[in-house]
């Protein structure tokens, strides 16, 4: 590491000056002058670990850095101190633990752990640790043996939800839909929902990954037990709606016209040589019905260029299409992903069709059993394609009366949809398409990020499950360039010098307006929109793992990685070799196995082995 080495005679004369811009009294929350937590320095770390960011890219900064580790953790900042700095792209192991060395000797001189998080809070990374209320019930010792029992099967069906944190920094419009959630599962389908179904209507926009053309088209699955309140998902419909009833309108009045033309045609008297019989319009429409034959949903994607949604809140309807002699269209569906040319031939013209760059976008819901119904096995290769989030279950009543204001929630969502469909109006008018990318930064964050997630996933899924993976890498891409394109609506409304920027409803800017804001190719992805995207897809990435193994295989290898799964789920925070080897025996796995795989998940970064016999998850 070129950064130079720890001189006390330096800090000396530079004790009095930097100390005080360093030990500042407030802590980064805001919330007095406490000490912060172990759990709390992991977390920011792993923070700064997911956006490769050097936060101590000067040598004070990185001297500092070790005098606040030393003074908060003592040895066991050491494993901190080097996971921070590997990001200098001049890292020497060596070096920085001579630097430790000499930040235990010197005793921190007045730093405290506040310059931990003022440098990483400087570097832009979040700093916040929402706090979080626990409720625990009520529990007698005859009843303790058996919540241990079930607690195996409890925690495994209960996932974490999208970060509190992102959905205060998302687009407007985003932020106005997800502030009606009334739960975190609630808020994050709808934020998944909204996004799938607005990444059918971006016209004109477009990005390029690993070297292809690809646009903002997603396929979500949204898969929770009845009632757990997966209906919502009706709302992000209403956001596309006035496109689609544009179209229908459209096609109306075309086939009034082709019925008036016909009718001149079929009474004219004479010779009809010199006349040329109408043609038929196409079919216009954005939501295509799933219960539909292989052909009838191609030939509408045809008639529609390509572009269409299907929305269906029982997945079992497209499970029974597929299934029929004539609507297996999964194969349409896997090439579509990709934008790949889709095929086929209508017997009735003898006319054979080609659909190039089909952007076809699909939202889905249903049972856990509806999801095996769609997808017969793990090996299939739709499942990648999909993104997964799987709803936990609240055994709670909600107040169904809360929140009457006068106005309903379809209501509320016509209004939004009103306005995104100006954004739609906007993006088609356009005379050139506009290229999305992002900065060579997020394309080195994005790249590490993937490569270490695919490592971690082969030890706990098996090979099958690199395909998710690596094609939720292209639906990341996808993410960022949806939330980058509606911020155009906002970049619209500071145009417009709106100063209200609250839930009440605000005339959408027309697009006039919106050219004006000089939003033109390429379409930049900010830190703050690749953030919320990556943040994002750290979670699915964990729901699509669970409920890949909960599908049939065709391969016994299944077993062991669910077995990897589960036992690292069942891990706590922070343990030691007892720790680890009864919970392997709970799970009836061999202690010399035990220790194997405890190795390996420290080699593949799910744990950090900071000090002898201590452990503690990275994730």
């Amino acid at each position: 590491m070129s950064k130079k080495t720890f001189n006390p005679a330096d800090w000396t004369e530079t004790n009095k000056t930097e100390s005080k811009a360093t030990a500042f009294s407030p802590s980064p929350l805001g919330e007095g002058s406490g000490v912060r937590s172990d759990s709390d320095i992991e977390t920011i770390t792993q923070r700064i670990e997911a956006a490769s960011v050097d936060i101590a890219p000067n040598y004070a900064d990185w001297r500092d850095l070790g005098f606040a580790l030393a003074d908060e953790l003592g040895e066991s900042g050491r494993s901190y101190y080097h996971r921070l700095s590997r990001f200098y792209q001049d890292y020497n192991s060596t070096e920085a633990d001579k630097q430790f060395d000499a930040c235990l000797k010197a005793h921190g001189h007045g730093v405290s752990i506040k310059t931990f998080y003022h440098l990483a809070k400087a570097a832009g990374v979040n700093v916040g640790i929402p706090k979080v209320k626990e409720t625990k019930p009520t529990i007698t010792l005859e009843d303790k043996a058996e919540t241990e029992e079930t607690s195996e099967n409890e925690t495994s069906t209960q996932l974490c939800s999208l970060p509190s944190e992102i959905f205060d920094q998302l687009p407007d419009l985003l932020r106005r839909i997800t502030v009606k959630g009334t739960s975190p599962e609630d808020k994050d389908i709808l934020l998944l929902g909204s996004l799938v179904s607005m990444s059918s209507c971006l016209p004109n926009v477009y990005g390029v990954y690993a070297e292809r053309e690809v646009f903002a088209n997603l396929f979500l699955f949204v898969t929770a037990q009845a009632s757990a309140g997966k209906g919502r998902l009706t709302l992000c419909r209403k956001l596309v709606e006035p496109i689609h009833k544009a179209l229908r309108e459209q096609n109306r009045a075309e086939f009034e016209s082709y019925q008036r033309e016909l009718t001149e045609y079929s009474a004219a008297k004479g010779d009809k040589v010199n006349m040329e019989k109408p043609q038929e319009p196409t079919l216009k429409m954005l939501v295509i019905p799933a219960n539909n034959s292989a052909t009838g949903l191609f030939q509408i994607l045809n008639d529609n260029k390509g572009k269409g949604l299907i929305f269906e809140t029982e997945g079992d309807t497209l499970a029974q299409t597929f299934k029929s002699e004539h609507g297996n269209y999964s194969d349409g569906f896997r090439k579509a992903f990709h934008h790949e040319t889709i095929t086929y031939n209508r017997r009735k013209d003898r006319e054979f069709v080609e659909i190039d760059m089909p952007r076809l976008s699909a939202l889905l819901s249903g049972t856990p059993k509806q999801v095996s119904a769609l997808i017969p096995n793990a090996e299939n290769g739709l499942f990648s394609r999909f993104i997964f989030y799987f709803m936990n279950i609240r055994y709670e009543w909600k107040d169904v009366f809360a929140g009457e204001s006068g106005q309903t929630l379809d209501h509320y969502f016509d209004h939004l949809g009103a306005q995104f469909h100006e954004l739609h109006k906007c993006l088609e008018s356009q005379d050139k398409p506009m290229r999305f990318c992002l900065t060579i930064s997020q394309q080195k964050q994005f790249n590490s990020y993937f490569e270490q997630t695919q490592i971690q996933y082969i030890d706990l899924c098996g090979e099958d499950y690199i395909g998710t993976v690596r094609r939720l890498g292209l639906i990341t891409f996808r993410i960022a360039m949806i939330l980058t394109t509606l911020r155009i609506m906002d970049n619209g409304k500071m145009l417009c010098q709106r100063e209200q920027r609250s839930n009440s409803f605000e005339s959408m800017p027309s697009a006039a307006n919106i050219l004006r804001s000089k939003f033109r190719s390429p379409l930049v992805c900010s830190d703050t929109d690749f953030n919320i995207a990556m943040e994002i897809v750290k979670v699915l990435v964990q729901h699509a793992a669970h409920v890949f193994q909960q599908l049939p295989t065709d391969s016994a290898a299944k077993v062991q990685p669910n077995q990897k799964q589960q036992f690292l789920n069942m891990l706590p925070v922070e343990f030691d070799r007892q720790t680890y080897l009864s919970v392997a025996d709970k799970l009836k796995i061999p202690a010399k196995t035990a220790e194997k795989q405890i190795a390996r998940f420290a080699k593949t970064g799910l744990i950090n082995h900071y000090a002898q016999n201590q452990y503690r998850k990275c994730s």
